[in-house]
């Protein structure tokens, strides 16, 4: 039985998962890495630790799975950026992540200049510091040496996937994908291709950025000295198109939330560019049709849902696993009137104020931990429920389900507290982990593995959960306690 290698290189871990053809999962491999933070609102990753992370990983999936796969899948956490020698594949700098906030004024500036339209009618994104070209821009401005080495073609850069491409490629392969490069704020999402206007402002050479491919295409060959075999490279997508593809999403008007390190609602709207651009602090981005070709899609972000829980944990030390937050949160009738914000790196979708932070409201002397994880989880229903009122809003279209995965989406009372709090039926299937099952199947469609986009999603079954109960009051307190934060973010 075929078989094909996902690689769901992740935020705080790299994920490596074997499936045959039938969906099973052969192997599995995880490990984590280093998180920086150099300053407040900075955070950095050491893209050489990622690398050899994903490798260990890998190798362990690999052997778990007792077999060489047919083709490897590449997912991968958005927006990070690295700057990497052309010739050596050495990186030039930490990787600058998703979540880092350092250009959060130089944004500002942009917006102030030259307004908000002119760069979302190209990409369909905001200034924010949370895409690439602010963060290319930074380094090439403060890492030593490295704009005349950009000039030079010398140094090059790339998201994580064309990083990770690189490498397994030893460097013959230098690509991304259309679902990448449109979260840049280089990329114009109309024409399909790096934008002149954008590049030029933000002093980027095209030569220096990868070559834009499809999601569903053999793309390169890994290097056998890396893995221990050779497989075409062939499905590549940022890891929220990759879920929304696992999902089945392929059709206008369905939809999906990845609760990950934060949480991302997707809406495919096909062959609508002007859906939600701009509207209601959505973003218009590019996804995948049932084959792989792109197409567009609405995306609410919101920058901290899981890693509140991490912080809870590893910060607070309130908890001792992600896992006791479920029996925690059925320990108390409701959250005592407590009401947590994680805005920890600002606020995404959408009110995009990128110098909001965490808030806590309500605390009293009967608060307990209990209560605290409670509204961190409700918290994650309240924030999607943010976004996909203002995602109805921007497409018109009236959300009847929502379909779940990521880590989170484990959580049956948070997924019935998201029904209760949406007002729509929510759907989990039987595996959460759809960020890597949505790549593996646009490597295997591409490669023959699966011989349909319908004999991929053949294997998949979902449990429902129905809303019973109304929670429009506690949603009015999340509302006034993200007012809060605004407001403290916006009057200093």
């Amino acid at each position: 039985m075929k078989s094909v290698l996902a690689i769901d290189q992740g935020t705080t871990g790299t994920t490596c998962m074997v499936f045959a053809q039938d969906g099973e999962v052969l192997g599995r491999g995880y490990r984590e890495f280093t998180q920086h933070f150099p300053q407040p609102g900075w955070v950095e990753h050491d893209a050489e630790e990622i690398w050899q992370r994903t490798l260990d990983a890998g190798r362990d999936a690999l052997r778990q799975a007792g077999t060489t796969p047919s083709a490897v899948g590449i997912t991968n956490q958005r927006e990070t950026i690295v700057a990497w020698d052309r010739h050596t594949g050495q990186p030039l700098h930490r990787a600058l992540v998703w979540q880092d906030r350092r250009t959060a004024q130089r944004c500002r500036e942009l917006e102030e200049e030259l307004g908000a339209d002119y760069v979302t009618r190209r990409t369909g994104l905001v200034w924010d510091p949370y895409f690439s070209a602010t963060k290319i821009e930074w380094l090439c401005r403060n890492v030593p040496g490295l704009r005349d080495r950009v000039a030079g073609g010398d140094a090059v850069f790339g998201t994580i996937d064309a990083w990770l491409v690189f490498r397994l490629t030893s460097g013959v392969s230098f690509v991304t994908d259309h679902s990448n490069a449109s979260r840049t704020l280089l990329y114009n999402i109309d024409r399909r291709e790096w934008d002149t206007d954008l590049l030029t402002l933000f002093d980027v050479p095209v030569t220096a950025l990868p070559e834009v491919r499809r999601s569903s295409e053999v793309v390169g060959l890994v290097d056998g000295t890396h893995l221990g075999f050779e497989a075409p490279i062939a499905g590549i997508a940022g890891d929220q198109q990759a879920a929304l593809y696992g999902q089945g999403c392929w059709e206008s008007g369905q939809a999906k939330c990845t609760y990950g390190t934060g949480a991302f609602l997707l809406m495919n709207v096909g062959d609508r560019p002007d859906a939600g651009r701009p509207a209601g602090g959505m973003l218009t981005t590019i996804g995948c049709d049932a084959g792989g070709a792109p197409v567009f899609a609405l995306e609410g972000s919101i920058f901290i849902a899981g890693a509140a829980v991490q912080w809870l944990r590893d910060g607070l030390r309130i908890i001792e696993s992600a896992g006791d937050t479920e029996a925690m949160a059925r320990a108390v009738q409701d959250t005592g009137g407590v009401y947590f914000v994680p805005a920890f790196v600002g606020m995404g979708a959408p009110h995009w104020e990128a110098e909001a932070r965490g808030t806590i409201v309500g605390l009293t002397r009967g608060t307990t931990r209990e209560h605290l994880v409670r509204a961190a989880l409700e918290a994650m229903a309240y924030g999607t429920r943010d976004v996909a009122q203002a995602m109805t809003e921007a497409s018109g279209i009236e959300l009847k389900v929502m379909k779940v995965d990521g880590g989170a989406a484990a959580n049956d009372w948070l997924m019935q507290y998201q029904a209760d709090v949406l007002g729509v039926k929510v759907a989990r299937p039987d595996l959460v982990e759809t960020t890597a099952l949505g790549v593996a199947g646009l490597a295997g469609l591409a490669t023959g593995v699966w011989r349909s986009p319908e004999q991929f999603a053949a294997s998949r079954t979902y449990r429902y959960f129905e809303p019973a109960a109304g929670r429009d009051g506690e949603y009015r307190g999340w509302q006034r306690a993200v007012d809060a934060a605004l407001h403290w973010a916006r009057n200093r």
